[in-house]
């Protein structure tokens, strides 16, 4: 069944100016119709919260940068680098 969707069309300069008081409107369903000069060129929508997953914490641990990480990088690579080959 699909979902009857509320539409706010917005020129850019509100969009710009006011952003922040669109996204809880967002957040409840709506679609936001953006305009340049009354004209639609895109549309803002919420991400679904399926689709919002948090972070993982600690995804990282036991991780360690060896050593070899801070050593020079070898001529011939920063020759590449910097364009002089």
């Amino acid at each position: 069944m699909a979902k009857n969707w509320l539409m706010i069309k917005l020129n850019m300069h509100e969009a710009k100016t006011h952003l922040s008081r669109y996204l809880a409107k967002l957040k409840a369903g709506e679609v936001i119709v953006l305009c340049r000069r009354n004209t639609p060129v895109a549309e803002i929508r919420s991400i679904p919260a399926a689709r919002r997953k948090p972070r993982p914490i600690g995804l990282a641990k036991g991780f360690e940068v060896p050593p070899s990480f801070f050593e020079p990088l070898p001529e011939e690579l920063l020759e590449r680098f910097e364009g002089r080959r």
